[in-house]
């Protein structure tokens, strides 16, 4: 039995910022996840996302399909995705829905799918919650990383000057862990071990139990504990292309959703830079002694070649 994890826990309503991007550094260091509190999401808010959500994936699923996922937009069924490549199994057990961007060029924004325009009639206000909750939720993502990059001993605006958050490709993802399992022979998770692709990632969850973290990758075998669910907070955790852009300083961490034997449902956001940023080590995260362990790449060419890969079986 996995143990309990006793996660950092970030304020980012402190005052004091340094102090801050000192405990941010020493979470991303040891855990590559933390709690994030006194965030300024409402809890109205979060309750109305989650409220929707559940609409949505309630609806019978010749419905759903009608927005099938394209572009990393729209509807992904159960088994459709499978985290871990490695596995032998059909997929996760999890439906999917994606938001991507809600600003920027039409060409982005417009390959959105929104069930309240999909001739679902009842979800009215579906695209005003998810919209506001993106904004609000990218809000503090940029706040979070102004702090993350005094913790990388860098400008506070660094993600700014070179072009990270300028028309950011985050995208939000809805997701429902059905209660009851297949009956099968594989092994089956409700999302199999794996970790994010982009900057960060900011999750909340409904507090059903079933998020495990292993905070060293290469151990075997692997050693799992239980992240708890903490009323209000997000739950953030590193993603790779943070982990290469810090050459590794800062930790992608794996973890993983297993069966908890009743319905989950959970909302992740996923900060991710300009499609045209180029992610290259820090300098403050190389030297002679540690030479960058990662070339240049431009994110949108990191991230597509992830998507594809994960999504090989659709």
């Amino acid at each position: 039995m996995a143990e309990t994890l006793n996660l950092p826990v970030i304020d980012l309503s402190s005052s004091d910022r340094i102090s801050t991007a000192k405990s941010i550094r020493r979470a991303c260091v040891d855990h590559g996840f933390f709690y994030l509190v006194n965030h300024g999401v409402g809890e109205e808010l979060l309750k109305r996302v989650f409220e929707e959500s559940k609409k949505f994936f309630l609806l019978p699923l010749e419905q759903k399909m009608k927005l099938k996922r394209k572009e990393n937009r729209g509807y992904t069924p159960i088994y459709a995705e499978k985290l871990d490549t490695l596995l032998n199994s059909r997929g996760d057990q999890k439906e999917i829905f994606h938001v991507g961007p809600i600003e920027g060029t039409m060409t982005v924004t417009n390959l959105n799918q929104w069930p309240s325009e999909g001739n679902l009639e009842a979800l009215p206000f579906w695209r005003l919650t998810m919209e506001s909750y993106y904004r609000e939720v990218l809000t503090v993502g940029k706040s979070l990383l102004s702090l993350m990059a005094l913790a990388l001993n860098l400008e506070e605006n660094f993600f700014e000057k070179v072009g990270a958050l300028d028309a950011p490709m985050s995208f939000l993802r809805l997701l429902h862990y059905p209660g009851e399992l297949a009956f099968s022979n594989e092994e089956t998770y409700s999302a199999s071990a794996h970790s994010d692709y982009g900057m960060i990632s900011l999750l909340a969850t409904d507090g059903v139990r079933g998020l495990q973290i292993c905070r060293e990758k290469d151990r075997q075998p692997q050693v799992w504990e239980d992240v708890q669910h903490v009323n209000g907070a997000f739950i953030v955790n590193i993603g790779d292309m943070m982990e290469r852009w810090t050459n590794c300083l800062f930790c992608s961490t794996l973890h993983r959703v297993i069966p908890a034997g009743q319905e989950r449902y959970s909302v992740v956001f996923f900060l991710e830079p300009n499609q045209d940023c180029m992610v290259e080590c820090l300098e403050s995260c190389c030297s002679e002694e540690s030479p960058p362990r990662f070339p240049p790449i431009r994110s949108w060419d990191y991230l597509l070649e992830r998507f594809r890969v994960t999504h090989s079986s659709q």
